[in-house]
C-alpha cells in the first residue's frame, strides 16, 4: 500500500510539476534570453561588483524590511550549528573511544550522533535556509517583504521545537527513523512554524515587480512546495510499518537533501555568485535546464539506499536510473557556476564570501556526481554500510551547502548590520579551519569506508577485521571535526563581533531610496 501511495503521489506531484512547466512556458518565464539574468540586479548593480568593503547599504529600502527576521534566523540557526557540531564531534570521538562518557544514556553514541543530525539539518541549515530566502527574495522580486512579523512568530515556533525535539532525543523519546527522529508531535510545530515562513514569502512573490522569476526564485518557490509534503506525508502516525515504513523513511530522507538542502544552497549560489562579481551567470538558458531536471528527475532517487532490501527489484532500479539522470541537471548548474567564476577569478581574491560560495558550488558537483555513482549496484554492494556513506553524505550537506550558508552570512551581515567585520582575519581562519578539516574527515572516511566494505564482503575474514581496520580512519575524522568545530566557534566569534555595535563605525549607510 505504501508503495503505490508513495508512487501516486510522485505522479501527482509530476503533475504538478508539469502543469507549472506549461504555465511557466505560457508566460514566457522560460527564455533563451540572456537579459533575463539581469533581472536579479537592482538598478545600478549590475557591472558593479559587490566586495568586500566596497558596498552600499540598503539602497533600495528592500533590506532594511527583510533585516530583522534575518538576523532572528541566523542567530538561532548559528546556535544550533555549535551545539549540534560538539555533539558530533562527541559522537566521532565515542567510535574509537568507546568507554568514554558511558554512564549517562543522554551522552551514549546513539543519542549523540542523532542529536548532530537533527540540531544541524532543522536548526541549523533549514534556518539559514530560511534566512537566505528571506534576504533574497525580495531583493530578486524588487520589492519588499510582506508581513514581515510572520518570521518571527515562525522562528519563534521553529526554535521551540527543535529544542523540544533535542530533548526528547536525549531522553530516548524517538520515532526511531533516521531523518525522522523527532517525535511526530512535535514535528507538528515545526510544520505549523513552517506555514509562518511560507505565507510572507508567497505574498512577496505574488507582489513582486518584475514578470520575470529569476532562476533563484525558482528554486527557492519549489523549495517550498516540496518540503511540507515531504514532511507530512514522512510524519503521518501509523500507516508506514515494515518494509514499507523503510521506504518512506529513505523517500524522505534522500528526498529533504535533493529538494530542501539543494534548492536552498544552489538557489542562494545562483544569486551571489552574479551578485558579488557583478555579472550575470555565464548561460541563464541552461540554469533554467538545470532546476526542471532537478524538478522531473529527483523524487525516486532515494531508494538506492535499500539496494538489497526485501523490497520490489524495479522499485530500487527505477531509483538507481533516476539517480544515474542526475547527471544532466548537476551539469547544467556546473557550467554555469563555476565557468562563471573561472572568468573572473579575481573576484576569489576580492571576497572572502565569494570563497566559501566557490567551494560550496563545487562540493555540490562532486556531490552529486559520486552520489549517482554510489547508486550502482556494483559500487553500493562495497560501500553501503561503511564510513564511505558518512563521507559522501558531509560532502554534501556540510561541505556544499553549509558552507554555501556560511559565505551567505558572511555576505548578508555587513548589508544587514551597516558594518563591516571588524576581523576580515577570522573570516579567512574559519575558511581554512572548515577547509582542511572538512579534506581531512572526507578523505578517511571514503579510504577507510572502501577498505572496510572490502573486507566485510571477503568470506576469509572475520567481521572483526573490517571494525579494527576503520579506526586509524575514525581517529583522522575526529581530527577533521576537531577543526570544522573550531572553525564554527570562530564563525559564531565573528557573527556576535558584528552584531554588537561599536563605538566608532567606518561606514556611513547609504539612505535607503
Amino acid at each position: 500500500m505504501t508503495i503505490g501511495l508513495l508512487l501516486a503521489l510522485s505522479f501527482v506531484v509530476s503533475l504538478l510539476a508539469l502543469a507549472f512547466l506549461i504555465w511557466a512556458i505560457a508566460t514566457r518565464q522560460i527564455t533563451l534570453d540572456g537579459g533575463a539574468a539581469a533581472t536579479m540586479f537592482q538598478p545600478g548593480e549590475e557591472g558593479h561588483p559587490d566586495l568586500d568593503g566596497t558596498h552600499l547599504y540598503d539602497t533600495t529600502g528592500i533590506d532594511r524590511i527583510s533585516a530583522r527576521p534575518v538576523a532572528v534566523l541566523l542567530g538561532g540557526a548559528i546556535v544550533w550549528l555549535i551545539v549540534g557540531s560538539l555533539f558530533g564531534l562527541g559522537a566521532s570521538l565515542k567510535l574509537h573511544w568507546p568507554d568514554w562518557l558511558t554512564h549517562y544514556a543522554p551522552l551514549t553514541f546513539g543519542r549523540m550522533r542523532t542529536l548532530h543530525l537533527n540540531l544541524v539539518a532543522y536548526g541549523w541549515l533549514s534556518q539559514a535556509g530560511v534566512a537566505a530566502m528571506m534576504w533574497i527574495l525580495p531583493r530578486i522580486f524588487h520589492t519588499p517583504l510582506r508581513s514581515p512579523r510572520l518570521p518571527l512568530i515562525g522562528a519563534a515556533l521553529w526554535n521551540v521545537a527543535v529544542a523540544a525535539g533535542a530533548a526528547a532525543i536525549a531522553s530516548g523519546w524517538t520515532d526511531g527513523e533516521e531523518w525522522l527522529e523527532i517525535p511526530w508531535q512535535i514535528d507538528g510545530l515545526l510544520a505549523l512554524a513552517g506555514v509562518f515562513f511560507v505565507v510572507p514569502l508567497v505574498k512577496t512573490a505574488r507582489a513582486r515587480t518584475v514578470h520575470h522569476i529569476y532562476v533563484t526564485g525558482w528554486y527557492f518557490l519549489a523549495a517550498m512546495v516540496w518540503f511540507p509534503v515531504l514532511f507530512v506525508v514522512a510524519n503521518l502516525p501509523g500507516i508506514h510499518y515494515g518494509t514499507e515504513e523503510a521506504t518512506t523513511n529513505w523517500w524522505f530522507a534522500h528526498n529533504v537533501l535533493g529538494l530542501w538542502l539543494t534548492p536552498l544552497g544552489v538557489g542562494t549560489a545562483y544569486y551571489l555568485i552574479p551578485k558579488i562579481i557583478g555579472k550575470p551567470i555565464f548561460s541563464y538558458s541552461v540554469s533554467l535546464l538545470g532546476f526542471w531536471g532537478l524538478a522531473l528527475f529527483y523524487s525516486q532517487v532515494g531508494i538506492h539506499h535499500l539496494i538489497g532490501g526485501p523490497i520490489p527489484t524495479w522499485l530500487v532500479t527505477l531509483s538507481v536510473v533516476h539517480s544515474v539522470m542526475m547527471f544532466i541537471p548537476v551539469i547544467a548548474v556546473a557550467i554555469n557556476q563555476h565557468v562563471t567564476v573561472a572568468r573572473n577569478l579575481w573576484a576569489l581574491r576580492e571576497s572572502l564570501p565569494l570563497r566559501f560560495i566557490v567551494f560550496g558550488a563545487v562540493s555540490y558537483t562532486l556531490a552529486s556526481f559520486q552520489g549517482s555513482v554510489e547508486a550502482l549496484r556494483s559500487v553500493n554492494t562495497i560501500t553501503h554500510f561503511t564510513q564511505y556513506t558518512v563521507g559522501h553524505a558531509h560532502l554534501g550537506a556540510y561541505a556544499f551547502v553549509t558552507l554555501v550558508m556560511f559565505g551567505a552570512a558572511y555576505h548578508i551581515l555587513p548589508r544587514l548590520t551597516g558594518r563591516d567585520f571588524a576581523h576580515p582575519g577570522l573570516i579567512r581562519a574559519h575558511f581554512w579551519l572548515v577547509a582542511a578539516g572538512f579534506a581531512i574527515y572526507f578523505v578517511s572516511l571514503s579510504v577507510g569506508g572502501i577498505l572496510q566494505g572490502l573486507a566485510m564482503l571477503d568470506a576469509t575474514r572475520p567481521f572483526s577485521d573490517s571494525v579494527i581496520l576503520t579506526k586509524p580512519y575514525l581517529e583522522a575524522r575526529s581530527v577533521g571535526g576537531a577543526l570544522m568545530t573550531l572553525g564554527h566557534l570562530l564563525f559564531a566569534i565573528n557573527v556576535i563581533g558584528i552584531a554588537l555595535p561599536r563605538r566608532a563605525d567606518a561606514v556611513t549607510p547609504v539612505a535607503a531610496e
